[in-house]
């Protein structure tokens, strides 16, 4: 069946409605676990693997990032051989590069084994050119998602520290996905042509778009178009 990619603001339930497909269509969510075939295949610890997703691209170290592209992200342990044959452990230092180099295949994986929801991480970039891939952006303008920010993270600050904090927050996450699929694939994060379809959660809400996106799932047939001379 279809795999499913969903980019999103932050604030415009672009979680919950990816948590929601994988519970209708019995999909598998993109996370960890998936992560971790995909490091086994590398010999890479399942303990100390980890996920490389926007939000770990900190906005305040994007110039640091892109100047020192080759720092330490992780330590992990690898499993190698010694000359008798032996497997032992060996501490190695993944650069940002590698990690993200693990996270690709990862995606590939995921595509490869099919119902699948994978959000963000470039999979919209990396499947682009899949037939039987469907690729989704989720909006809501500023003000509907600094509300829902306020209301379900910041509940109990202020309220003049709350839309301060919620307007930073949706700032910082937002800029964080634009500079990792800029830096990373050199694309806008939100040129529509990346996307099959953008639904804007302050007309359609949860519910509405899962409805919709389970039955444009079902029925996905991707149009190829052909060039005559």
């Amino acid at each position: 069946m279809t795999v499913i990619t969903i980019s999103r603001q932050f604030g415009s339930y672009g979680d919950e409605i990816a948590r929601k497909i994988c519970e209708v269509l019995e999909y598998h969510y993109f996370d960890k676990e998936l992560i971790m075939h995909a490091a086994a295949s590398v010999g890479l610890s399942e303990e100390e693997i980890v996920d490389f997703s926007e939000e770990d691209f900190k906005v305040q170290n994007f110039l640091q990032r892109l100047l020192e592209g080759k720092r330490t992200y992780a330590q992990v342990h690898v499993w190698k051989e010694n000359k008798g044959g032996i497997r032992m452990p060996e501490t190695v230092e993944l650069t940002e590069t590698a990690v993200l180099d693990l996270i690709q295949k990862a995606i590939y994986y995921a595509h490869q084994i099919g119902n699948v929801v994978i959000v963000g991480r470039g999979g919209q970039v990396l499947l682009q050119n899949e037939p039987d891939v469907l690729h989704v952006r989720i909006e809501a303008p500023f003000e509907t998602r600094l509300l829902r920010v306020r209301k379900h993270w910041l509940e109990n600050e202020t309220q003049v520290s709350q839309r301060r904090m919620a307007q930073d927050l949706i700032v910082e996450r937002d800029e964080a996905s634009a500079n990792y699929l800029q830096h990373f694939y050199q694309v806008r994060w939100d040129d529509p042509s990346l996307y099959h379809l953008i639904i804007n959660t302050e007309k359609l809400g949860i519910d509405q778009a899962v409805n919709l996106l389970t039955h444009l799932t079902r029925q996905f047939n991707p149009i190829r178009e052909e060039f005559f001379a």
